[in-house]
């Protein structure tokens, strides 16, 4: 029976990421595959056995005592305590394979030399642009879109203050990004790089990426199968985390210009910041924290449409997947890999990144539109979305990537 180890910074869904790292792991569980899980150690965590095998929480945005920061710095750049901790599972669990999520900053990358020495093949999912950009996101101290690192200006991280606007730790992140990029952390310890949108596959070739290491691989999305589109609503959903670069305050701002009713499903840092910006510009937005399940969908289907207005260079969002599963269109910017998700006027709209007046004026189209005119764009949604990213294709693909790298599935 096939072994597969799958790691990640956190062991609960607290975004897109770790949703996928724990969906795959129990997917391949279901599928006769042995499933082991490595990740920090956090409160929220699920419960799991694998747990005596974690690391300590590292948290970049906390306050540390000197001692602490000047330990987590080390860490995050190379951890004997890290290397330790994976050898005792791999001592217990002698992976086959390594199926690497997002650890950076948090996980030092000297594992991923330890796992091909233990004879594990490794492939990490690119969730984001750590693989490019020392800060991640593409997005500089201001919270614009930046590829100035490109492609080994490590420095600019520094000097534009990528890592919440602080001088220390950006420059901690550019010294992390040099030594990683010289020692091949990552380029000489990953068999292969999945890329769940083409547009990351693509910028990671422009930023010097061999493109025979790449595959494209997107998500697949689970939510209740059902057998008609739902009536349209009048309100407008966001569900996902609330950070500054999912763009929620430029959703706030385009529904209290359109009269659009708002409801918002997540948590996140900017949480606060927007309910004051929603009494602010009189938006009518409810605020219906963390769900899941059914509370999750129940909020998707009764909306007219959903939306996803991102400020930075998304991959292949989930949410979007999941809005078109459950029938409903989708409003998104213009940008990374939404745009390749979405047909305008067949499945949803597009509008340009950061524009809430744009954004605006779809809404009020989108609220002149006919129920009969949705219902049918939903329905195209529905069915593209189970055509091309169902659970039982993701599972075929990733199968043949295994097997591709001499692993007997």
């Amino acid at each position: 029976m096939p072994k597969l180890l799958n790691i990640n910074t956190y062991h609960y869904r607290r975004g897109g990421s770790d949703v996928v790292y724990l969906e795959h792991g129990a997917l391949f569980e279901e599928a006769g595959w042995e499933s082991a899980y490595f990740a920090m150690h956090h409160p929220k965590n699920d419960e799991t056995p694998w747990s005596r095998y974690f690391v300590d929480e590292i948290e970049l945005g906390h306050s540390y005592s000197l001692a602490r920061k000047l330990s987590i710095a080390k860490q995050i750049i190379r951890s004997s305590t890290h290397a330790k901790a994976i050898n005792r599972l791999l001592d217990d669990f002698p992976a086959d394979v390594a199926h690497v999520h997002n650890i950076r900053h948090h996980i030092a990358p000297n594992i991923l030399a330890e796992l091909k020495r233990r004879g594990a093949r490794v492939v990490l999912t690119v969730h984001d642009l750590k693989m490019c950009c020392p800060a991640y996101r593409m997005v500089d101290g201001s919270n614009k879109v930046c590829e100035a690192c490109k492609p080994n200006k490590v420095w600019n991280c520094t000097t534009k203050r990528c890592m919440h606007g602080s001088l220390p730790l950006s420059a901690l992140i550019s010294i992390e990004s040099a030594i990683h990029r010289l020692d091949g952390s990552y380029s000489r310890n990953v068999d292969r790089l999945v890329c769940p949108s083409r547009f990351y596959l693509e910028k990671h070739v422009e930023w010097g990426w061999p493109r025979e290491q790449l595959i494209y691989i997107p998500n697949d999305f689970a939510v209740p199968s059902v057998d008609t589109v739902p009536a349209p609503g009048d309100y407008l959903c966001y569900f996902g985390r609330l950070s500054f670069e999912k763009g929620v305050a430029t959703v706030v701002r385009a529904c209290a210009a359109a009269g659009m009713p708002l409801q918002i499903v997540g948590e996140g840092p900017e949480e606060e910041d927007l309910r004051k910006l929603a009494a602010e510009t009189g938006a009518q937005v409810v605020f219906h924290g963390r769900q899941s399940g059914e509370a999750l969908f129940s909020v998707v289907r009764g909306a007219r449409a959903c939306v996803l207005a991102s400020e930075w260079y998304e991959n292949a969002p989930k949410s979007v997947l999941e809005a078109f599963g459950l029938g409903k269109v989708v409003i998104g910017a213009d940008i990374g890999g939404i745009s390749e998700m979405i047909t305008p006027g067949e499945t949803g709209w597009l509008f340009p990144s950061g524009d809430a007046q744009a954004l605006g004026q779809v809404l009020k189209a989108v609220l002149t539109t006919s129920d009969t005119k949705l219902v049918e764009m939903g329905g195209k949604a529905m069915a593209f979305a189970r055509g091309e990213f169902s659970t039982d294709l993701y599972l075929k693909r990733m199968m043949t990537l295994y097997e591709e790298l001499g692993i007997a599935t």
